[in-house]
């Protein structure tokens, strides 16, 4: 979605909206239904912002609504250095508890109650709707299929909270943003996904939300909305919605492809997948047999090769060069999609280093672990797997901060 911030009648206000009609296609609730959402989440003591307006056809402005604006910031990078990550946590687990306490009595109708089943099978349409082709996912898939558990009394889920989508002023929440998602469902879910590693940003070393430890804000959790976490429910959840947000990642060049949405974001986007599946490969093998974890994992070196023209690299690496030149010419959105150019072209320049270039699709190994043929238990496949998520890593996203845990775990290699 798209968020507009501007001001009116001396306030301030943030229209949301979709990028496209098109972009709302196959949701299952629009605007109209999320607006209600949000004010019903707020009436029962969530931090959330004010709804205002909601667009209408004859607005001409396509799909959205306006909310009075709040104070603080989304930018993870300032949230986590903030100056009370702790008392944060506490907040966002208070909050979350309270999201959780909201039935279907109320809110507006047409918010899906989640079918655990119905879903794993619609994640798995959307992997062979995109190929079929990604071992790990498969993997993530046939463990899914395999380890459901049997569904609980269905709570509001935001859907997608986590860093990057709270508000926060100095160290104090101010305001839970972006419920085009929500759903109800099992409420270890929403708390699994402010956990995954992609959302503690570059703080691998705080777990929850990129502020503090699992069990801190799982205890804040249980003291906030009494009940007991369920460790086996929360593993479960986690490895959903690594998948989920994979597949979620594989899907966005399919966006632009469509020209649903255009941007370039959607097509850098994609190529994050590999962060995804080296996080996925992380969770699973855990159930692998001693003798596959402690077989070699090859992360061979990358060799420069240096001919008289230039390569497709280095051209690459030259434009991302002269664009850095323009940074200060650009501001607001212009700005990030400097940056997100820039990284593009340098998935490019990696890529055509040689001996970093790697195909981990294979569509046949995909077919024989989803019909349960192989597993982890197979011999070399977790190696292999390590290797090719690694390698595949480093050409994608080199920084993302699981990928040194992860080679120094698999490697020993710093």
């Amino acid at each position: 979605m798209e968020s507009w911030r501007f001001s009116a009648g001396g306030s301030d206000y943030v229209l949301r909206r979709a990028p496209s009609l098109a972009f709302m296609e196959g949701r299952p609730y629009g605007h109209h239904v999320e607006a209600a959402l949000i004010e019903a989440a707020r009436a029962k003591g969530v931090t959330a912002p004010e709804v205002v307006a909601v667009l209408e056809e004859a607005d001409g402005l396509g799909s959205g609504f306006v909310m009075r604006a709040l104070p603080g910031t989304a930018d993870p990078k300032v949230i986590l250095g903030c100056d009370d990550p702790d008392g944060l946590l506490r907040e966002a687990a208070r909050d979350l508890a309270r999201i959780h306490r909201l039935r279907q009595d109320d809110v507006p109708e047409g918010v899906p109650v989640m079918d655990y089943r119905a879903a794993i099978a619609d994640l798995k349409a959307q992997f062979m709707t995109a190929g079929g082709d990604r071992p790990i996912i498969a993997l993530g898939l046939k463990w899914l299929e395999d380890y459901c558990p049997a569904p609980v009394e269905p709570v509001l889920n935001h859907g997608d909270y986590r860093m990057g989508n709270l508000l926060v002023e100095g160290s104090n929440l101010t305001g839970v943003l972006d419920w085009e998602i929500a759903h109800f469902g099992d409420s270890h879910e929403d708390l699994a996904f402010g956990c995954m590693a992609v959302w503690r940003f570059a703080r691998y070393d705080r777990p929850a939300l990129g502020l503090g430890s699992i069990e801190d804000y799982l205890a804040a959790y249980e003291a906030e909305a009494g009940v007991t976490v369920d460790p086996a429910r929360f593993r479960f959840w986690t490895i959903y919605r690594t998948v989920w947000w994979a597949l979620g990642c594989l899907k966005m060049a399919a966006q632009w492809r469509s020209g649903a949405d255009r941007m370039l974001e959607r097509v850098v986007i994609s190529r994050r997948t590999s962060e995804q599946e080296l996080d996925l490969l992380l969770l699973l093998e855990e159930d692998a047999p001693e003798v596959e974890l402690a077989r070699e994992v090859w992360d061979g070196p990358i060799e420069w090769r240096h001919r008289g023209e230039a390569s497709t690299s280095e051209i690459a690496t030259a434009i991302s060069e002269w664009l850095a030149t323009l940074k200060d010419k650009l501001t607001g959105h212009d700005r990030f999609q400097l940056a997100v150019a820039r990284n593009a072209l340098g998935m490019i320049a990696r890529e055509h280093q040689d001996m970093i270039r790697v195909d981990i699709c294979d569509e046949g190994l995909c077919r024989d672990i989803l019909d349960g043929e192989k597993s982890l238990s197979t011999e070399g496949l977790l190696s292999d797997l390590r290797a090719d998520a690694l390698r595949k890593l480093r050409s994608d996203v080199p920084k993302y901060a699981a990928h040194a845990y992860a080679r120094k775990k698999w490697t020993g290699e710093n």
